[in-house]
């Protein structure tokens, strides 16, 4: 396995972790370029946020080895972690029922490598 060059988290992001585990699934192990294409061309919302934290994956490699090349990186692991959610509020439902509204939130890692050629 590959060390390692840069890391980016995101927590407590707005979606719940099965939604951003089908796009995450979709870019683990490709090229950069390719899986910002994937993330651009994707009609899933939480995409965006995706793009944006490869984004930011790529720019603190940048930062912190300047020798390395972009295109030779890819997404060496990528998971989703479950957060927190937010304070239950409650939906009313017919008959006096009340069924509870749960909003969840995803804890992203995204860790970059470079291809050894």
């Amino acid at each position: 396995m590959a060390e390692h060059v840069s890391a980016a988290r995101a927590r407590f992001m707005r979606g719940s972790a099965q939604k951003f585990r089908l796009v995450v699934n979709q870019i683990r192990g490709r090229n950069v370029p390719e899986a910002l294409g994937i993330l651009q061309l994707s009609s899933k919302r939480v995409s965006k946020a995706l793009e944006a934290l490869l984004r930011s994956a790529v720019a603190n490699a940048e930062n912190l080895k300047p020798e390395v090349d972009v295109d030779e990186l890819y997404v060496a692991e990528a998971f989703v972690d479950p957060g927190p959610s937010l304070p239950p509020r409650i939906r009313p439902q017919p008959m006096g029922r009340a069924y509870p509204i749960i909003k969840r939130t995803s804890h992203i890692t995204v860790k970059l490598a470079e291809r050894n050629v």
